[in-house]
């Protein structure tokens, strides 16, 4: 009975789909602490801007912006064949286990560390390893917070609005409502984890948070577009995998349709 499961390919694709999913979703979180400048990395100068009343901003960047469009990505992708109820499954798994990757964090922390250890990478200019640890592993729990419920938010927004739209446009116009989910599901991203983590957790000024909210999602509504495409070419992809015929009995019945 299980081999049988495990070679059915739309199970097979589904495991596969769920467990990048989650580790993309804890990739992220991790590197998340590190701020780059999107300017840099195309050589040119900060852009020194005002927003909202707010100077002095730039594009600065939390790295965990750069895994994020992928994962709205694969939730339209997943929503399109297996649908809301598998979006929300995947969505609640990832929750679940970041929520225990912080957990273990956390307890790694507290274990008492080795006397050696902590000048074991005074030659690599760390001088004290266990404040190096903490400070990439300890981040603040607002910042947890913030980002586990904006991500499940997000995830049933995009997931509810993708629906919405997929009854109108039927099988046609992917697109539309991939950037339609898209473009709702990454604003309330984008305000809500600043929102419980820096509004809450320390005291920003609206002006602020508006402002960074907006910037963050610029970018990730920008890569969502740019990503587009991947979402046609995995989708061809999926159709040759499954066969047309079970492809297209699986986005009737993501779709809530009966299928003979």
């Amino acid at each position: 009975m299980i081999h049988q499961i495990l070679k059915d390919k739309p199970t097979k694709l589904f495991i596969a789909f769920t467990a990048f999913f989650v580790a993309n979703a804890l990739i992220a979180e991790c590197i998340g602490g590190k701020i780059f400048s999107l300017e840099k990395i195309f050589g040119i100068p900060p852009s020194n801007f005002t927003l909202f009343g707010q100077s002095g901003l730039a594009f600065n960047l939390t790295c965990g912006v750069l895994l994020w469009p992928l994962e709205f990505v694969m939730t339209d992708i997943i929503n399109e064949y297996y649908g809301p109820k598998a979006v929300r499954r995947i969505s609640y798994t990832a929750v679940a286990l970041i929520s225990y990757g912080f957990l273990m964090f956390y307890l790694a922390m507290a274990v008492p560390p080795a006397d050696f250890w902590y000048g074991s990478a005074v030659d690599l200019g760390i001088p004290d390893m266990n404040k190096a640890f903490n400070s990439i592993f300890g981040q603040g729990m607002w910042i947890i917070a913030g980002s586990l419920v904006a991500f499940l938010v997000s995830q049933i927004v995009d997931v509810t609005v993708f629906h919405k739209i997929k009854k109108y446009t039927g099988q046609k116009k992917v697109w539309l409502r991939a950037t339609g989910s898209t473009f709702v599901s990454q604003l309330v991203d984008s305000f809500i984890v600043l929102f419980i983590a820096f509004k809450i957790g320390k005291g920003w000024s609206w002006q602020l948070v508006l402002a960074i909210c907006l910037l963050n999602y610029v970018y990730k509504f920008s890569m969502a577009i740019i990503l587009t495409p991947l979402i046609y070419f995995v989708e061809r992809r999926m159709d040759n995998y499954f066969g047309k015929e079970t492809a297209e009995r699986m986005k009737l019945a993501a779709m809530g349709k009966e299928v003979d």
